[in-house]
Order: structure tokens, then sequence, then C-alpha cells
């Protein structure tokens, strides 16, 4: 392996909150035990492929401003591996558990499909022999299913019955992949999986293909004995008008409709949440309350901007509460967060990358152990958990539970001469209580 871009750089390490190093983690102490368990168990930290090393830069209204030295003209086997080289060199700089990645990122792309699946099994096999020599390993891996023309029209949800076939070919080797290079999950991104008129679209018809696509796809999960997790990545927008995949809770009625809620769960990104009118922590609790949720993408969006700006995270209180809702939902199992972000058009050295995932790690890991403090102290769940008290007594709990039909609580209520009067939901006083603590 020749020099890469991040050679002689040094491993990010542990400092402490004093520390004015910018290349140190001052939050991520990946050993310490919270919880029960080291930090780096419950984060699962991950680097993003894509955005780490394919991006250029470009936008609606401008061009490349970024470029590596696999992006220039040769080989493209060749340059996939001097890709993989700088990739590894980059998990041993940040020293993290984990990368993401999509088929299109790591191999390059033939006329046909059997091309282009040799050069996906190629790269598979030179990234199978530098996962054996670093400590980062695969967290999943995803096709890459909307950037080229024959997708304009959706994946699995097209009108052409040789898309769907082709996805299904694709899918299946990334599947394979993924499991040869030990992935926990794989991911299944519906970038065009929407409309973008009603005027030419068979709803009905395209969602049959989406639910059998994905029943499909468990079928040969099992089949491959494959034990990680399906998941499904939510997303509202972009590029179509609407997306089938919108939020967890639609994700959620699609599994049921095809039952497959026991078989797969959501993979959810903050950018996503904002860009459907919700919060981070809102998508987060409804998959965790619906017993869906697997793992997430980090990263923010910009409120000034309408589409999806993918940014490093960067406001404590917003992940605080993310990180809250996790722990609450039993935490992320063998999902992890995966930094679906990217730099900026201006930030173009590699230094500027590693900045940025720092500043990420940290903000997470700081707020995981903002959230973890309040969770073990314990006023802020007292405060919810008394708002519900009166459900837990025998009279509410026989409404609760089905003891009761609909004309004896009516009964019950005229007997008792029942007469709730308004309680605060003291909003403001929650505020105050979770600000103290997280910017403590």
């Amino acid at each position: 392996m020749s020099d890469t871009l991040f050679h002689d750089l040094p491993t990010v390490k542990y400092e402490g909150p004093t520390s004015t190093n910018e290349l140190a983690y001052q939050f991520y102490d990946a050993e310490r035990v919270v919880l029960g368990k080291p930090l780096k168990d419950h984060l699962r930290f991950a680097v993003a492929y894509w955005h780490s090393f394919a991006m250029t830069g470009t936008d609606p209204f401008g061009g490349s401003t970024i470029h590596r030295p696999w992006m220039e003209a040769g080989d493209p086997i060749a340059q996939a591996k001097v890709k993989a080289d700088a990739a590894f060199e980059l998990f041993r700089v940040l020293d993290l558990p984990f990368f993401c990645f999509h088929d299109a990122d790591i191999a390059p792309a033939e006329e046909t499909l059997a091309g282009t699946l040799k050069n996906l099994h190629t790269i598979a096999d030179y990234l199978g022999e530098k996962i054996s020599k670093s400590n980062t390993k695969l967290l999943w891996g995803t096709a890459n299913l909307f950037s080229h023309p024959r997708f304009m029209a959706g994946a699995s949800t097209n009108p052409d019955p040789d898309v769907f076939a082709w996805c299904a070919a694709t899918v299946k080797n990334c599947m394979d992949v993924t499991q040869q290079l030990g992935g926990s999950n794989y991911v299944l991104w519906g970038g065009r999986e929407g409309y973008e008129t009603l005027l030419n679209t068979d709803m009905k018809q395209e969602l049959e293909q989406m639910g059998r696509f994905l029943s499909l796809v468990v079928d040969y999960k099992h089949k491959i004995g494959f034990k990680g997790q399906i998941l499904i990545e939510p997303k509202p927008k972009e590029p179509t008008s609407h997306q089938y995949d919108f939020d967890a809770a639609t994700v959620y009625g699609f599994l049921k409709k095809f039952g497959l809620e026991n078989e797969v769960r959501v993979n959810l990104e903050a950018n996503h949440a904002t860009l459907a009118g919700h919060t981070f922590e809102h998508e987060i609790a409804t998959a965790g309350a619906l017993g869906i949720l697997g793992s997430l993408d980090i990263n923010r969006g910009d409120a000034l901007l309408g589409w999806d700006t993918d940014q490093f995270p960067n406001d404590l209180w917003t992940m605080t509460m993310a990180m809250y809702q996790v722990i609450k939902a039993g935490g992320l199992g063998v999902g992890g967060m995966n930094f679906d972000a990217k730099v900026r058009r201006q930030s173009f050295t590699p230094e500027d990358l590693v900045y940025a995932h720092v500043g990420g790690v940290d903000l997470c890991a700081r707020a995981f152990l903002k959230a973890a403090s309040i969770i073990e102290e314990g006023t802020y769940d007292k405060v919810i958990t008394d708002r519900y008290a009166g459900w837990q007594t025998p009279e509410a709990q026989a409404m609760l539970t089905g003891k009761k039909t609909l004309d004896e609580i009516a009964e019950d209520a005229l007997k008792n001469s029942i007469q709730p009067q308004p309680r605060s939901g003291r909003q403001e006083q929650v505020e105050n209580l979770l600000a103290r603590r997280i910017y403590s």
C-alpha cells in the first residue's frame, strides 16, 4: 500500500474535557463504562464510505471542489483499491469501530450487470483483507438503486419489471458481500421509491412491488443464514415529491400490511426526520414504541434550506434528547450510529474530514453521557411517571386491558360522578430541568 492522504495523521485519542487539542476526543472515552457497558458498545460509531470518499463537493449550482487521488483517471479497479487504502487509513486515524457502504461507493460499475457484480466481488475480497488487519469492521452494507438513469422511475417500484429484476440481482449480491465481510445489518434505502406525480402512477401496483421485493429480501436473509438485521431507512422527500417510506410510522404500517413487522426494523436519519416535519427524537421514540428501532444515521439539516444537507451534528440539546430516547428504547443492539454526513464544499482538505468526525463523535458521546446521567438521576423520568400515575390504579387498568366494555366504562363514569379537572403539563418547568442538566 502506498502512502494515503491520511497516513501522516496520528490516531485520535481521548484526552478529556480540558484538552485543547482539536484532534483529540474530549468526551468519547471508548472504554468508559456507562449503564453497564463501555461507551463504544452503546454508540457503535461508523464512518460512511460514500460521504467520506465518494463526495466531490458538487451542489446544484457548482462543480467539484474536493479532489482525491482515487478520483483521477486510471484503471477503475486499481483506483477503487487506492480509495479502500485511504478509507482504512482514515478509520485508523479516527479509531472508530465500524464503517458502512453502498456497492457503488466501493466498486466501479460496468455497462453490464455481470461486469458490475464481478467488480463488486473483486473489491469485496480486497476489503475483506483490509478488515482482517483492521480494528474497524462493517456495520452495514446497502445498494445504490437510485443514481443511475435506469432508476429514474424507482427501483423495486419501477414500471419496468426488468429494473425490478436488476435490483433483485444487485441486492442479492450486496447481501452476500455484507455477510462475507461480517456486517451486522443490511439496509434498504428507497431513494426513488415514490412518485413524482400521481398522473402516471398506479400506487397500489407500486406498493405491491415494494412489498414483494422486501419479502424476497427477508426470505433470502434466512436462506443464507444471515444473522444481522434487515433495515429500511425512511425518507420523506427528495428526490421524489412523495416517498413511500415517509417516516417510521409509515414504514411500520407498510411492514404490518406485508406481515414483516417482526422481520424488518428501521435505520433512522436525523435529517430525514426534519424533512418529514419531525424531530430526530420523535422518530426514535416512535420506532422504540413500535418495537422497530434498529440503527441510526447521525447528521443534521439546515433549518433555512429545504433539502437533505447531511451536515455533521453540533446541537447538544437535540442530540441529548435523541440519545435519551435510544436508551429508553433499550439501545441499538447490533445497530449503530453511522455518520451519514459530509463536509462542506469549502472544506476540501483531508484534515477537514477528520475535524468533522471528531466533532460529531464528541457531540454524540457527550449527549449520551448527559442522557444517561439524566436517567440515572431519575428526576425527569419521575415527572413523566407521575403524570401518568392515574393509569396504574385498578380501575384505570381495567379500562386499558379490556376488562371493561365501553358501556361499562360509561356506566361507571356516571355512577361515580367523575369531574376531571385540567392539570398542568409543566412544560416550562421540564424545559428548565433539562436545560440545567444538559448545559451544566
